[in-house]
């Protein structure tokens, strides 16, 4: 599934989404309270971008952007943690808002989106020369809130899947259903377009059932009880239905919004066989941005040809630390991620 490579030659990830503001009060204030607001940026795709450039990946992150200062700012956000923004466009009027409310015990989250009309949202197909983009690539990412943008973006994503493949390129691809942003219809109809593209899919218990109506049999996430049987037929189903060579599962157990069960699942359609981490027991610290951390994880176990149950580890290990970590991007190390799926949980003081 991976393009062979020379031992010295290292394996590039392409990921292509909207990269937003992020505004949140500091710590457990609500909106309602807060009279200033964190700055930090954040978007499905970067983070997968920035969270393998700190695992030592080459990440490359596409996307279209103001040419103003503050287009500017996320351009030099990303560049600081090693992400190649040479295939960000320019053009467009604005870049996105989004405003988190951190939930503490049994008060949830709240996300409020202002990205209307944003540049990426405004982009054309002849913005992005795929063929160009994709010369040298290993992997492209996307999820599923992409195509959810704009009218040209389901088209757009359609192009890069099917150059992708062209080039032998591993495509995989991040449910990530936002209600918000369109109707379960048209999630529907659009994803279903683009899955024969994908490699690997990644999804949650909630995202199969709301874009193409496959449940998690015996499953009650808000109470916390999670039913492998249910996810191991979620991913088969998907897969016959799509043929997707591997399907993954995030697996959260929502105690309150303080506290989750937290692990994953990674199917194998040649083997017809289902691997799953451990469950780790996370208090959270921010768990906007989890699952593309475990994607990122996923994506990073993949690509350096670890076995499943390895992959699945590292995934569901590195989201279990993004967990303590505020805003969106995982900014934690291989070495960390390795120590916390080889058992260390003690959280004790590295000295």
């Amino acid at each position: 599934m991976i393009r062979e490579k020379g031992r010295n030659e290292r394996m590039k990830c392409v990921t292509f989404g909207e990269i937003m503001i992020r505004l949140n009060p500091e710590g457990f204030y609500r909106l309602l309270q807060a009279n200033k607001l964190e700055v930090s940026y954040a978007g499905a795709e970067a983070n997968v971008a920035v969270s393998l450039a700190t695992l030592g990946v080459d990440a490359a992150y596409v996307t279209k952007l103001p040419a103003n200062d503050i287009g500017r700012s996320a351009v030099n956000e990303l560049r600081r943690y090693g992400v190649d923004v040479g295939g960000v466009i320019i053009g467009g009027s604005r870049i996105g808002l989004y405003y988190v409310e951190r939930g503490a015990s049994q008060r949830p989250s709240k996300v409020i989106y202002d990205r209307a009309g944003s540049s990426i949202a405004t982009a054309l197909p002849k913005d992005f020369d795929w063929d160009d983009i994709l010369k040298d690539a290993d992997w492209f990412h996307f999820t599923g809130i992409t195509p959810a943008l704009g009218a040209e973006l389901p088209g757009i994503c359609l192009s890069a899947c099917k150059t992708a493949k062209e080039k032998g390129v591993t495509v995989s691809c991040d449910l990530n259903y936002r209600k918000n942003l369109w109707s379960r219809e048209r999630a529907g109809e659009v994803m279903t377009a683009l899955m024969p593209f994908v490699d690997v899919c990644i999804a949650n218990e909630e995202d199969a059932a709301d874009v193409f109506g496959i449940h998690a049999s015996g499953t009650d996430v808000e109470g916390g009880r999670l039913a492998r049987e249910g996810y191991e037929e979620v991913a088969r189903r998907l897969a016959e239905r799509f043929g997707f060579k591997k399907v993954a599962v995030t697996l959260r157990g929502s105690i309150s919004a303080s506290e989750n069960e937290w692990g994953g699942m990674v199917y194998d359609t040649r083997e017809a066989k289902a691997c799953f981490s451990p469950t780790y027991h996370i208090w959270i610290v921010d768990r906007v941005g989890g699952g593309d951390s475990f994607a990122a994880g996923l994506i990073f176990g993949l690509m350096n040809r670890y076995q499943d149950q390895d992959a699945v580890n590292f995934a569901a290990a590195a989201s279990c630390i993004k967990h303590s970590i505020e805003h969106d991007f995982n900014l934690t190390t291989v070495e960390e991620v390795v120590r916390l799926a080889a058992g260390d949980k003690s959280g004790r003081v590295q000295r």
